[in-house]
């Protein structure tokens, strides 16, 4: 799970790569074309391919060619494990203190 948690956080390690699986994430299972993302998030089509293959090699987003056309989509399992895993030993650690210290 680290390997695949760390490639997940990686791929979502820059504004524009946030922004854009932000976007994905408010268009629900839908998902969105090239074009409409970069309608909406204004970022230059050869970046935004560039950042879209990142995403898809972190497992954040994945891509469905239909005809000549490409639907991107957020990978809602994916993001949930991830923020299951980097939440999983939430406060853990100050339980063991409060008990020690009283």
């Amino acid at each position: 799970m680290w390997e695949a948690a760390a490639a997940g956080f990686s791929a979502m390690g820059s504004e524009a790569r946030l922004k854009v699986l932000k976007t994905l994430v408010r268009a629900g299972e839908a998902g969105l074309t090239v074009g409409e993302i970069q309608n909406r998030t204004g970022i230059a089509p050869s970046t935004l391919a560039h950042h879209l293959r990142f995403l898809a090699a972190g497992g954040v987003v994945e891509q469905e060619k239909i005809g000549r056309t490409t639907i991107n989509r957020a990978c809602y399992d994916e993001l949930r494990n991830l923020a299951q895993f980097i939440l999983s030993e939430c406060c853990a650690d100050a339980v063991g203190k409060a008990a020690n210290d009283g």
